[in-house]
């Protein structure tokens, strides 16, 4: 698989010059953030789960749905959502033109975030960590790691 990062011009050039029968799929690029972001978020995300005796994966779930990107999906009822999704809740159900559906809040990932994103999510951890007197990162070391997550 070929990954090519350029201009709508640039890309349309390349691919003028590919095999006409091939299919293409074009996304549009976004800078990836830091490891450094997604360390520090599990660091505290661990932290957290210790003094709450609770595992990570039901802290990083509850953070995901306090703090992270989420999108209301309706199915019918009939359908297993877990398939498709990862993070995900039940929000009701109704009845449309006599069939039954279920809603889901739907949570993105961490992993699926943007810069922009990702920090919020890390705000708001940090937010939950001091509330349980966790150390933290001062604001200005917050700061300076979100700038080099910003100039990645």
């Amino acid at each position: 698989m070929v990954t090519i990062v350029g201009t709508i011009e640039q890309i349309i050039q390349y691919l003028f010059k590919q095999d006409k029968t091939k299919q293409y799929e074009v996304k549009e690029h976004k800078e990836k953030r830091s490891l450094n972001a997604n360390n520090y978020a599990w660091k505290l995300i661990t932290e957290i789960a210790n003094v709450m005796k609770l595992s990570k994966e039901e802290v990083y779930i509850e953070m995901l749905k306090i703090y992270g990107q989420s999108e209301m999906i309706s199915v019918l009822t009939d359908i297993d959502i877990s398939k498709y999704f990862k993070y995900y809740s039940e929000a009701g159900e109704s009845i449309l033109n006599g069939k039954k559906f279920k809603h889901y809040k739907v949570y993105m990932g961490s992993s699926e975030m943007n810069t922009k994103q990702m920090s919020i999510l890390i705000d708001g951890i940090v937010q939950e960590a001091k509330q349980l007197d966790i150390e933290t990162m001062t604001p200005s070391e917050l700061s300076r790691l979100k700038e080099r997550w910003n100039n990645e």
